[in-house]
């Protein structure tokens, strides 16, 4: 194979784990996350008194609440820790999930 072709074809197989990558998250899979919010921040998303309700919150505003917890920029006493447990696409599905709910 010539040096053009060689290149080529290592494109091609970039792109293509690229897209791999980059495909959707399965959506039993971010049901089974969110389930493990449902402790402090009840099933479905519905809070008990003095715990914040996740469902129906607007996507953005919970990703970068998330984000900001992650990388330490709101302090906390639990989601600190437990965001950083997931990739960036996991909190950006969890809070999709949580948005789509009603409140």
């Amino acid at each position: 194979m010539n040096r053009w072709k060689t290149m080529a074809t290592a494109g091609l197989l970039a792109t293509l784990c690229g897209w791999a990558s980059a495909q959707a998250i399965d959506p039993l899979q971010v049901r089974g996350w969110a389930s493990t919010c449902a402790t402090c921040h009840g099933t479905a998303g519905i809070a008990q008194n003095g715990m914040e309700s996740l469902a129906g919150v607007n996507k953005d505003d919970m990703v970068k609440k998330l984000m900001d917890f992650k990388t330490g920029k709101k302090p906390a006493t639990l989601m600190h820790q437990l965001s950083k447990g997931y990739s960036d696409e996991q909190l950006q599905a969890l809070a999709g999930y949580f948005a789509a709910l009603k409140k």
